[in-house]
Parts: structure tokens; sequence; C-alpha cells
């Protein structure tokens, strides 16, 4: 993976700080379909995500978090990026998310591609991936917390 040019470094280090700094969709969502919520118990990351679904599509998300810079400004980056989406493409964008976070590769398109860069730091791949695991398992309506710590296999 080659590195991106000084200039879009630095493009990217400002999109990332502005989501942090002023996330998107950072709510309580009234009403929602579906909820979820996430921790990362090694950087003390913490979301919830709220959806509202209709005939399969993601109508509407927001989140609310603390936590680190990088998971605050994924989760605000995730609902730009999937609101008004189709499940399916919702589903399909998390899954080239997470492996774009896992291989380093840099397939991720618009604003998305400015966590790139993340992949290079195993320890905040989790902050990153975190939001959009808790939105799957809000889609699912899953039951209980996602955790960073089953995401870990060595564990």
């Amino acid at each position: 993976m080659s590195a991106p040019a000084p200039d879009l470094q630095n493009l990217y280090r400002q999109i990332v700080l502005d989501h942090s700094r002023h996330p998107r969709n950072q709510r309580r969502m009234e009403p929602h379909d579906r909820e979820a919520e996430g921790h990362n118990p090694l950087c003390g990351d913490k979301i919830r995500v709220y959806a509202q679904v209709r005939d399969g599509d993601l109508t509407d998300i927001a989140f609310e978090a603390s936590g680190c810079a990088i998971c605050v400004a994924s989760a605000s980056l995730m609902t730009e990026a999937t609101k008004g989406r189709a499940g399916a493409d919702v589903r399909a964008l998390a899954g080239e998310f997470e492996r774009a976070m896992t291989s380093g590769a840099e397939d991720l398109s618009g604003d998305l591609a400015a966590l790139a860069g993340v992949s290079q730091y195993p320890s905040r791949i989790r902050c990153a991936t975190l939001p959009w695991k808790t939105l799957l398992a809000a889609l699912d309506a899953s039951p209980g917390t996602v955790t960073t710590e089953k995401m870990d296999p060595s564990r």
C-alpha cells in the first residue's frame, strides 16, 4: 500500500478532525425501530446506534457516542454514508469498510477514504469498526452489547 500524497493526507486528517469535533447525526433519535449498543473497553469508546428501517431500507440513522476521535468520526461518516440506502447496500458497505480496515486496502470511496490510514494502527481498527458493527447489530435487532473483545480471536 503506497502512502497518500501529503496534500491528500492533510485533507484526510481534516475530514477526520471535522467529523470528530462536529459529528453529523449525533443525537438520540425518536422514534426509532432499531437500536444497538457497542463498547470498546480498551479505548473506552461507547456508542449507541439508532435506526429507522422501512421496507428493508435504512431511512434514518443517528448515534450517541463518547470515546476517541476515530470512533466518533467513523460513526459520523458512517451515518452520512448509509442514510437512505437499501439494507443490502448498507451491509455491503459495512463489509467493504471492515475489509479495508483489516487488510489495509485503500478501496474506500468518498469521505470514508479519510479513515483508510487507520488500518496502519491495529489497536485503532477497533475504534473505527465499532460503529459499523453496532449498526449491523441494530439492523439485525441483535440483543446484547457489541464489544471489541469478541472481535479479537486471540483472546
